[in-house]
């Protein structure tokens, strides 16, 4: 459970980046979009406490953000930067996943047991040995989210993570995130990707000039006219509606909608 209780936040000079943003998320996967520059980063960096708001309030899993430290956040909430491989410093892929739960503590058979089931939710098994830097764009974003995966967060959050990836990249992500969801994660992402948030998304968050213009389902938000935010509706949701579809979130559910 994620709650924003009329945040305000602004950095030095003043300006306000959040304006009286109020929601609550309780589960599933929650997109985050909005032009460039509404406030979607900040949001997601006071969930766990990289910053705190100004005003107003951020509860995460019935914790005051405010009163804890990003260390203390960190065994709740799961952060997966945009560019994951600044995450990375360790010679392994093995040791670079054990270091954020061998500093919460964890050792031995239960550090290693953890290291593996990781690396198998994202379908990294067999690279223990392998450097981290020298895995392709989307392996290292599946070993930044393994990285995450092993502290054993209830919530993750994932800043735009298909920056960089191809098409191979992306569908294995999408395949990653979805049996996460499946296993009770919540999920938080924040993309520019329509046709990843309609395939992934349950509910949708949109931010612009700082200010939560919509929130609510992925079908209600695709019913919205995106052009005003500078986003584009998936092609396939054009197909769908050209042929009298209401609703489908890809081209196999088109087709098999179609064939009957």
């Amino acid at each position: 459970m994620i709650k924003f209780l009329d945040v305000w936040f602004w950095y030095e000079e003043g300006k306000p980046v959040l304006k009286s943003v109020s929601f609550e998320f309780s589960g599933g996967v929650l997109g985050i979009v909005g032009p460039n520059g509404s406030g979607k980063t900040t949001l997601t960096k006071m969930m766990n406490g990289l910053l705190k708001p100004k005003k107003g309030e951020v509860i995460v899993e019935g914790v005051d953000v405010k009163k804890k430290t990003v260390a203390e956040m960190s065994r709740i909430i799961g952060y997966v930067f945009q560019n994951p491989e600044g995450m990375f410093f360790e010679e392994t892929v093995f040791r670079e996943v054990a270091f954020g739960p061998k500093n919460l503590g964890v050792s031995g058979k239960e550090l290693e047991k953890r290291v593996r089931w990781a690396l198998k939710a994202v379908g990294l098994e067999g690279f223990e040995e392998r450097s981290p830097f020298e895995l392709s764009g989307g392996e290292k974003q599946r070993l930044a989210i393994a990285c995450i995966l092993a502290m054993k967060p209830k919530i993750l959050v994932l800043d735009e993570p298909t920056t960089g990836l191809d098409y191979k990249g992306i569908k294995s992500l999408e395949k990653v995130l979805l049996s996460l969801k499946d296993e009770g994660h919540s999920i938080v992402l924040v993309t520019h990707d329509m046709e990843f948030l309609l395939r992934l998304a349950d509910t949708v968050l949109l931010l612009d000039k700082g200010e939560v213009k919509f929130y609510g389902s992925v079908r209600e938000f695709f019913n919205l006219d995106l052009r005003q935010y500078s986003l584009e509706v998936p092609e396939v949701l054009k197909i769908a509606k050209d042929a009298g579809i209401d609703f489908v979130r890809s081209e196999e559910e088109l087709i098999r909608v179609v064939l009957g």
